[in-house]
């Protein structure tokens, strides 16, 4: 199948004030090799070079590098480059998916395969908790015997429409009960509310980490990292897998999203988590070039476990 192909550059930059003597970070920045995309080359580069590079697969199948930098430094540059092709999605007919409520059932009764995988999204998890506000938000987009990708398109919508994208009005620790109250916030925060509602009518959701690739403005060449990194929720649906969902922007995630990695919320895939020894003083940069070169047909010789 034919594949649109992508040169990613994501350079995060820490400058100190003082010097850091020791730093060890987790790193989820490799592209996801699975059906949908292919990891067709990625490489790190660090400065100040670690001592110690690690990697290894996750609970969730995403590749992690642990490094240690043990050098004194005042600052530290953590550049991933990648080339990755990505697939067209597939997208059901909404009217001739399965009722919503026979999914809840079969991901609650099925423990085998890829439902038993999926029934592990159905809990809370860290950052997204049990609230009855979340279910009285998504009853009115899974009223009994409606097709579930019917329902979970209809509350993608509502989302949208009703929260406003405002990257001052949350932090990274900002309860979903407060994003819910202020109707504000970026797509971390939509696509945490998002599952929290799916996940309180018994359906299976989980949170993905990725690159979404951007238009300039009419007439006006694209500038250099300018992108951002990106979230989305998938939902899982028996027969039919794993289905995107981008609240952020109402549309069904396909060739302009990029997946790096997915957990049950935020805080299982953070693209760079570190401790330090020294300054706690720092200021933070991040630049993002998501480019299109066309389409592929190339096919990598390693790869993720499908899913």
């Amino acid at each position: 199948m034919r594949k649109l192909l992508y040169e990613i550059t994501h350079t995060t930059t820490y400058d100190y004030v003082g010097d850091v003597s020791v730093s060890h970070h987790l790193l989820r920045l490799t592209p996801r090799h699975y059906y949908k995309q292919s990891r067709l080359a990625h490489e790190l580069t660090i400065s100040p070079p670690p001592r110690t590079i690690s990697v290894h697969r996750d609970y969730f199948g995403n590749l992690a590098h642990f490094v240690a930098v043990e050098t004194a430094h005042q600052q530290l540059v953590i550049t991933s480059r990648s080339r990755v092709g990505v697939s067209p999605s597939f997208t059901p007919e909404p009217l001739e998916t399965l009722r919503w409520e026979s999914v809840r059932a079969q991901c609650r009764d099925d423990h085998s395969g890829h439902a038993l995988e999926a029934h592990e999204f159905t809990y809370p998890s860290p950052l997204i908790p049990d609230a009855n506000e979340f279910l009285e938000y998504a009853k009115k987009s899974f009223p009994l015997g409606r097709p579930i990708f019917d329902a979970v398109t209809d509350l993608t919508r509502r989302i949208h429409d009703d929260f406003i994208f405002d990257p001052t009005a949350t932090t990274v620790s900002t309860p979903i009960s407060e994003v819910f109250k202020q109707r504000r916030g970026v797509c971390q925060d939509f696509v945490h509310f998002q599952i929290a509602c799916l996940r309180s009518v018994g359906l299976p959701a989980r949170y993905v980490s990725g690159y979404l690739e951007t238009d300039p403005p009419p007439e006006q060449p694209k500038l250099r990292g300018v992108d951002a990194s990106h979230a989305w929720t998938s939902f899982f649906c028996p027969g039919l897998g794993w289905i995107d969902l981008d609240p952020t922007n109402n549309c069904l995630p396909s060739l302009r999203h990029i997946c790096i990695a997915w957990g049950r919320d935020y805080s299982d895939v953070p693209p760079i988590r570190g401790v330090l020894v020294g300054s706690q003083n720092q200021l933070l940069r991040v630049s993002v070039d998501v480019v299109a070169c066309g389409p592929t047909d190339d096919e990598p010789a390693d790869g993720d476990v499908a899913a």
